[in-house]
């Protein structure tokens, strides 16, 4: 029987983990001990997660992204404070031959206080939407479409997988612009279960943090300086008080439009303020002819079209950098990385990293395309588990050697505001 306490040092060393350290919250959703001793991290998660195991797959993969990187190398060292400006497109990726194989020891891995100026929490809220079986933001009901019910009934540490995965793409780091230290007042747009706002919190005491989404999902014991508020960012931003970072995180979709929503942001940061997106951009894509005809692919151009017709985007990730210049955002920097949809790739660090990124996805593809297929595109929701089934098997196949383009981009509102043209 798994047994989950603190205890992150013993499981790393059981099972030879070289990531990033978890940060403290997460190590404590994660760590299970009084495992068997030949499962890896993968198959302790898809355990405690209910999701199928993997079957153990000899491999095939990918090169590294950056330009110089070699297979099979030691992790790079992390992101410089200020990265050069790149939009070139990855380096086509290496496969693992046949031979190729990593040890199996190797990892994978809001509510208001009563005090905001934005919406306090009312019954309503609580009021969720039902659809196909899960549940929905009652909140600008139908216009977001991820579901809210697996954190609401049932809290589990798969949820939080993504963070972990975007914290081993950045080597640890919780954001890539200079307010990874120094912040004062943090707004976390989206927040989710609040792991980004909580983390961030507990390592910069000296600043305010405040989450804000749809639903009150987060947790209520949070650290001092954190707190959680329920509100709709498409409408008019009422805080008061002027933010000297803010940070949006997997809002493909989310949001009317882009375009408003960072002049809104820009309205709301002090001058000498940041604002950092980070998001994964559709569609999937692949250097060779692995990701034709597989359900993959077909699952990523019904999401675009899907998300087209709601007159929305995610394939906007590409265009931050052009919106945070065009929003008046200066000092832009984008940092540009790939996320492997499974271990297929030969560079160790991209292998784990896809380790990573098919462990978060298998539990997302299902809440990722049900309202959208349904609502949108006419489909049963019989025909989309159906179809979400032969997705999954997608996910499984170290074949198929396919990726995302992930972004990190910042910029920072000017000291001297430009003159207002009448």
């Amino acid at each position: 029987m798994n047994v989950w306490r603190e205890g992150e040092r013993e499981l790393r060393l059981k099972h030879q983990d070289t990531s990033p350290p978890l940060p403290s919250r997460l190590s404590r959703r994660f760590t299970l001990i009084e495992t068997a001793s030949n499962m890896d991290v993968r198959d302790l998660l898809t355990t405690s997660a209910a999701v199928q195991p993997e079957e153990a797959a000899g491999a095939h993969s990918q090169n590294a992204t950056q330009s110089n990187a070699q297979p099979d190398t030691t992790e790079t060292p992390a992101h410089e404070p200020e990265p050069e400006p790149t939009q070139a497109a990855p380096q086509a990726l290496e496969a693992l031959g046949d031979d190729d194989q990593f040890s199996d020891g190797s990892s994978v891995l809001a509510v208001s206080d009563g005090t905001s100026s934005t919406a306090s929490l009312r019954s309503s809220i609580l009021q969720y939407r039902e659809e196909n079986g899960r549940t929905y933001h009652s909140m600008s009901d139908g216009t977001y479409v991820l579901p809210n019910d697996e954190v609401l009934l049932q809290p589990r540490p798969d949820l939080d997988l993504q963070h972990h995965l975007w914290m081993v793409t950045w080597d640890g780091q919780f954001c890539l612009s200079p307010k990874s230290k120094g912040a004062k007042r943090v707004l976390d747009v989206g927040t989710g279960t609040g792991i980004w706002a909580l983390e961030y919190a507990d390592e910069h005491p000296e600043a305010e943090v405040i989450g804000v989404d749809l639903s009150p999902i987060q947790p209520s014991s949070t650290p001092p300086n954190c707190r959680f508020e329920v509100d709709d960012v498409d409408k008019d931003w009422t805080w008061s008080q002027p933010f000297d970072f803010i940070f949006i995180r997997h809002g493909n979709s989310c949001f009317e439009s882009w375009e408003k929503l960072l002049r809104k942001a820009y309205d709301k940061l002090e001058p000498g303020g940041y604002i950092e997106l980070q998001d994964n951009a559709f569609p999937i894509l692949s250097d060779d002819d692995t990701l034709k005809g597989t359900s993959m692919s077909e699952w990523s151009s019904l999401l675009i079209e899907a998300v087209q017709k709601m007159g929305r985007s995610i394939e906007a990730p590409s265009q931050f950098k052009r919106m945070l210049q065009d929003a008046g955002f200066v000092d832009v920097v984008e940092v540009k990385e790939v996320w492997p949809v499974s271990p297929w790739t030969k560079d160790r660090k991209l292998y784990h990293r896809g380790e990573w990124v098919r462990e978060a996805c298998m539990a997302g593809i299902e809440p990722s395309c049900l309202a959208l297929y349904t609502r949108v595109l006419g489909w049963t929701r019989e025909e989309v588990l159906a179809f979400c089934a032969g997705v999954r098997n997608d996910f499984k196949n170290r074949n198929i050697h396919a990726y995302w383009n992930v972004y990190g981009v910042y910029g920072r509102k000017p000291l001297e505001q430009p003159p207002v043209v009448e």
